[in-house]
């Protein structure tokens, strides 16, 4: 798919000497192991070039795939000058976790939601994709006779495209991402470590579960919804990105299509939100509260207590209309 904008983004690689890696702010496991693993495989097929991977800011709960690069500020023009600037899994400029990138000569978008605001020089998106690591994938499976791969690299790829798909369980998984997935198996591997990085919980963990699953609250219609305020966040040590995280412990109650989380964000003074859903679209209601994503996977904020209720309302609303089309689905 899209042969000639890989080519020719594979054609623009060669052409460089220095390469900038970079994603999106708030990273999840899907942008820290696509810009990882892209910049795995430039680092093992072009040694002679200069590779970095930099961004403003990391999550914690990646850590285990390592670190990104720093670049002294008396270097900045430096790096910059005459680079091709990467990015990854990021749908718009603004959220690129790189103040710097306009410094770059060149810029290369690869991403896989919906382009709503392009940008780039070149820009290959496929916003059916189930998540940034499988066009990475797929962007190495095209011209393996020519790119390298090493298996630290294959790991970060594989991590973004577990944790991005719900373990592959998410719309937008098709034969296609399973037989990548295998590809990447193939290069040794090791799950039972990924794994456990990914799915074991610490007691404080266990204890911020337990307290969401006593402050859910269900609307009319059956949208699930948690409101984390500062005083939870702080109780529980949580950073933006971790309360944010909460949204996925909504998922599993039955006849609930749509879930929310609400996180106080005091340092921006606004209300940040994560939608998801089952079976029904809720990217146009995120887009309708400042935000935007997928069609069951998307981000908003809101700015007031009567903006978050009036959310619910519209997600209520929205799920109502849903039911009464097609009926109760589970």
């Amino acid at each position: 798919m899209n042969e000639e904008i890989k080519r020719q983004i594979l054609n623009k690689i060669e052409s460089y000497d220095k390469i900038i890696v970079s994603r999106h702010i708030r990273p999840d496991g899907d942008a820290v192991g696509s810009t990882k693993g892209f910049a795995g495989i430039l680092r093992a097929t072009y040694p002679e070039k200069k590779v970095w991977v930099i961004n403003e800011d990391y999550a914690d709960h990646m850590k285990f795939l390592g670190g990104e690069d720093t670049i002294p500020a008396d270097k900045v023009d430096e790096v910059y000058d005459g680079a091709l600037l990467v990015v990854i899994d990021t749908g718009t400029a603004d959220r690129i976790s790189n103040g710097n990138y306009t410094k770059a000569k060149e810029i290369i978008k690869i991403d896989h939601h919906i382009d709503d605001k392009p940008y780039g020089d070149i820009s290959w998106v496929e916003d059916f994709r189930s998540s940034a690591c499988e066009m990475i994938a797929d962007f190495y499976e095209s011209f393996k006779d020519k790119l390298k791969i090493t298996t630290e690299a294959a790991t970060c790829i594989y991590c973004g495209m577990v944790t991005d798909s719900g373990r592959f369980r998410y719309e937008g998984v098709t034969g296609e991402t399973m037989r990548l997935a295998g590809a990447l198996l193939d290069l040794n591997i090791d799950t039972q470590t990924l794994y456990a990085h990914l799915y074991t919980d610490e007691f404080e963990a266990l204890r911020l579960k337990s307290y969401v699953y006593d402050h859910i609250k269900i609307t009319p219609h059956g949208v699930a919804y948690v409101y984390m305020d500062e005083d939870v966040q702080k109780k529980f040590n949580l950073t933006l990105e971790a309360a944010s995280e909460v949204v996925s412990d909504l998922k599993t109650i039955r006849g609930s299509l749509i879930w929310i989380a609400f996180i106080d964000n005091k340092e921006k003074n606004n209300i940040r939100v994560r939608l998801r859903s089952r079976f029904l679209g809720i990217v146009e209601l995120a887009n309708k509260y400042h935000g935007g994503g997928h069609f069951t996977s998307a981000g908003a904020t809101v700015y007031s207590a009567e903006e978050m209720q009036a959310l619910i309302e519209d997600a209520d609303k929205l799920l109502g209309e849903f039911k009464e089309k097609y009926g109760e689905r589970l």
